[in-house]
């Protein structure tokens, strides 16, 4: 049995990739979701400014803005 695969896509202002803020893969939406919920902290201080949910490699959600921490 085939899996889904869900993962978040992490990028900077210009829509690429951040390095070094590679989301687990998981196998329920409401994981990464949760995931997400933790971490978009760390992950903004990191670089990110924006994180897409990928389903089996295609966007499954709006870009979620990450905003920056004061």
């Amino acid at each position: 049995m085939i899996r889904p695969q869900w993962q978040w896509r992490l990028e900077d202002a210009e829509g690429t990739p951040v390095p070094g803020t590679a989301s687990p893969v998981f196998t329920i939406q409401y994981d990464a979701e949760q995931w997400l919920g933790e971490h978009w902290r760390t992950l903004a201080r990191g670089g990110a400014v924006s994180a897409r949910l990928m389903h089996d490699g295609a966007q499954a959600t709006a870009t979620i803005p990450l905003p920056a921490q004061d």
